[in-house]
């Protein structure tokens, strides 16, 4: 991430108070935040185990699903660790490198998460528009460059933050009133002018989170373009079930994400715990629910999870 330089008198360490205003419910808060990552990390590493292990799922869209989970994985590590060491032990301080070092894997998981989502609605738009051409169009080595091209994408827009970030001067307050390292409350530690990095910051949520947007709306209004030309009704159901779970972490992730991002730079009348939290939940709840939601709705999945529970509870038995 380059050579960080700061002024002398810069600090060499950042304090995270964690949730403002409800410090002394931190060990409370931790409960259901340990819970919520734990889920997410053993759904996710659950999708990862039985796609690898299964070669019958070794098929593009369980490749985009290992994916999203990594992407869910690293994302919500990146914040849930230390937010936890915070809770638990107070252990607040995290050195300015490591800060940025957290910033950038944070929003690069973000923006690499909605990449995924991007393919996954490419892929069902194949699946559904062209289904004697799917084999053709997407194969697993055709999935795995169009990830790379997300996550170099992802690499290019959010290295600018943390190397702009870098070059400011940060005075006295070293005190951040958040659970993690978010680009805009590191920002406001500056002292100097951090016009360019809130320019940069929002222009590149909103263009490139708007880009995807469009582009998952595009593949959507085809298929129902298409899928409207079929005359029979259990046709229509059979298409759009097969988008449910897309559409559903869809509407978990997109709302949320501007939600948090709209109250933290122009909710000055919110309260900052309610900005924390909807920011938190905002990394932890897709994770959590994602492998859930594909899991219910895929059979071919939920079978093999099936399939792996009832071994693990045969040979317990057995014991």
């Amino acid at each position: 991430m380059g050579v960080f330089n700061f002024t002398p008198s810069g600090p060499s360490t950042f304090i995270l108070t964690g949730i403002p205003g409800l410090e002394a419910a931190h060990v409370w808060i931790s409960i259901p935040y340990c819970a919520i990552y734990i889920i997410g990390l053993l759904g996710n590493f659950t999708i990862l185990f039985i796609v690898g292990k299964e070669q019958t799922l070794h098929k593009p869209m369980f490749m985009l699903l290992c994916m999203l989970a990594l992407t869910d994985i690293s994302t919500s590590t990146s914040v849930a660790v230390k937010a936890l060491c915070i809770f638990w032990f107070n252990l607040k301080g995290i050195t300015v490198v490591g800060c940025l070092t957290q910033m950038f894997f944070l929003h690069t998981g973000s923006m690499m998460h909605s990449a995924v989502l991007v393919i996954m609605a490419f892929d069902r738009y194949v699946a559904i528009c062209n289904p004697l051409r799917y084999s053709t169009i997407l194969n697993n080595a055709r999935i795995a460059k169009l990830g790379l091209v997300g996550l170099l994408t992802a690499t290019v827009f959010i290295l600018p933050l943390p190397l702009l970030l870098s070059r400011q001067t940060f005075c006295a307050n070293i005190i951040i009133p958040h659970t993690y390292c978010d680009h805009m409350a590191v920002a406001k530690m500056s002292c100097g002018d951090i016009t360019v990095n809130r320019i940069y910051g929002l222009v590149m949520a909103f263009v490139v989170i708007g880009l995807d947007l469009s582009l998952i709306a595009l593949s959507y209004g085809l298929i129902i373009r298409d899928v409207l030309k079929i005359s029979s009704k259990k046709a229509h159901q059979k298409s759009f079930s097969t988008c449910t779970a897309h559409i559903c972490v869809i509407l978990m992730s997109y709302p949320s994400f501007f939600f948090s991002t709209l109250t933290y730079r122009f909710g000055q009348g919110i309260a900052p715990y309610v900005h924390i939290i909807l920011a938190n939940l905002y990394l932890l709840l897709p994770p959590m629910f994602d492998p859930i939601i594909y899991g219910v709705k895929t059979k071919e999945l939920r079978e093999k999870v099936s399939k792996y529970t009832c071994k693990v509870c045969s040979s317990e038995a057995s014991v």
